[in-house]
């Protein structure tokens, strides 16, 4: 879950940065450099590092700074911090008073944003390429100066409690995956909500956001990447100078977020007024942080995309329109993260079936993957549809940022995502029959209904 300061919502790409062969060979052929050639590092003295991508296709950049903690740093008592800190962090500094951060942007032309995740928190300005210097200035001064009065503190935790009954208690379908992600999680920090438990919101202090973000937001603990019409000398060169000033800091251990092993299958009911029941069964499996075989992550992306990837997939056609067992369905796989995943599936039964007959819909299919090989015909689509994807997100400046930032955030280099495409490609059927058998198993099984009570 990612959760931004404004508005809007952005679903931050499950997979991460690369080239297609195809694409490179074109651009070989048109004289243009890859991405990776056109990416380049730098490391600062007080260990805050820089990536620079050039993109000459308009005068526009991107600049992010990508700060390593999120909600799964977080303990009881303080859950939500790093969301309600994302927010106060556009509450002034000395130089640039509180509502002046935005404004600022908005009258050079850009826009401007936050996120915060469960393994980072980023901010983000998107501008005229020549208004680099400002975005710089602007984020060098907040990572050292945000001065977060109590007043402030006491009107946004009421902006982001409101914000959590309008996202997830006014909603049953998202309780009930609230629970279904804590039920999920005993021993990971992805047990508690990205936004926080309402009764750490009602007991949080300024003091403990200050807390929060002395701790954290440190240069040594922060990436900033830039993508667009600038080149990478002048943008270390402005790194270094309105960044490396600041000095590093002493930054905690960050946690594993490892899950227990399962011994047995978890199941929860949600009883709450709702109109619909609702299906969540989640298998805990690795992340490409945490497996012991990294081709495992590869293969249970492609395993999703048989079963989920587009009108074409298995649970679209059989469970939805051909059975008609479900009104809507399908399942999610997001691998790339700090500690270990889960590999989901959701669904609404039709209206003259059960949960029950939904449940053992997909258990069907999973059974059906332990036991059959994929059909080739209908790897390579999925194959097709997956790279054309991953392809297509090299369009977007802030796409691109995203990728390796997301990367890099979670401990890993944006350059293992060039072989991403090739890794994909080489998947066998065998392998994504290996890993249903090895993972999708009741041991590593969680379930949630959501029962639906008079409203």
């Amino acid at each position: 879950m990612v959760i931004l300061k404004q508005r809007t919502t952005l679903i931050l790409a499950l997979t991460g940065l690369l080239t297609s062969a195809p694409l490179l060979a074109s651009a070989q052929a048109t004289g243009r450099l890859s991405a990776a050639d056109r990416t380049f590092t730098h490391t600062l003295d007080n260990g805050m590092k820089i990536i620079v991508r050039e993109d000459h296709r308009a005068p526009v950049m991107v600049s992010q700074v990508w700060y390593k903690v999120g909600s799964s740093y977080e303990h009881a008592g303080v859950t939500g911090v790093s969301h309600v800190l994302e927010h106060l962090m556009f509450k002034g500094t000395d130089k640039v008073p509180s509502g002046e951060f935005s404004k600022l942007i908005a009258n050079y032309g850009g826009s401007e944003n936050a996120f915060t995740s469960y393994d980072y928190t980023g901010y983000y300005q998107v501008m005229s390429a020549n208004n680099l210097p400002l975005s710089l200035e602007l984020e060098a001064d907040r990572m050292q100066n945000a001065i977060m009065p109590d007043d402030e503190f006491a009107k946004e935790i009421e902006v982001v409690k409101e914000e959590r009954r309008l996202r997830t208690d006014d909603k049953p379908n998202a309780v009930a995956y609230e629970r279904f992600m804590a039920a999920a999680y005993v021993s990971s920090g992805y047990h508690n909500p990205v936004i926080g438990w309402m009764h750490d919101l009602d007991n949080m202090t300024a003091q403990d956001a200050r807390n929060w973000y002395k701790k954290w937001y440190v240069p040594n603990n922060a990436i900033l990447v830039v993508v667009g019409d600038v080149k990478a000398p002048e943008v270390f060169e402005l790194a270094s100078r309105y960044f490396g000033v600041i000095p590093a800091g002493d930054v905690p251990k960050r946690p594993l977020n490892r899950e227990i092993q399962g011994n047995g299958e978890r199941r929860i009911e949600v009883a709450i007024p709702a109109k619909i029941p609702t299906l969540l069964i989640g298998y805990n499996v690795p992340s490409i942080n945490t497996a012991e075989d990294e081709s495992d992550i590869y293969a249970l992306q492609m395993l999703n995309g048989v079963l989920d990837g587009g009108y074409g997939a298995r649970i679209e056609t059989e469970m939805v329109r051909n059975q008609r067992i479900a009104a809507s369905a399908g399942a999610g796989y997001g691998g790339v993260s700090l500690g270990d995943s889960l590999f989901y599936f959701s669904g609404v039964p039709s209206n003259d079936y059960s949960i029950e007959q939904l449940e053992a819909a997909f258990y069907e299919q999973i059974e059906r993957l332990q036991t059959e090989l994929a059909d080739p015909d209908e790897l390579e689509r999925v194959k097709a549809q997956i790279i054309s994807g991953i392809v297509y997100q090299q369009d977007s400046i802030s796409s691109q940022a995203n990728q390796i930032g997301r990367m890099e955030a979670i401990g890993r280099s944006w350059r293992e995502a060039d072989a991403l495409v090739e890794k994909l490609a080489a998947i066998t059927p065998e392998q994504i029959q290996a890993v249903a058998r090895k993972y999708l198993i009741p041991a590593n099984r969680t379930v949630a209904v959501l029962k639906p009570q008079p409203l």
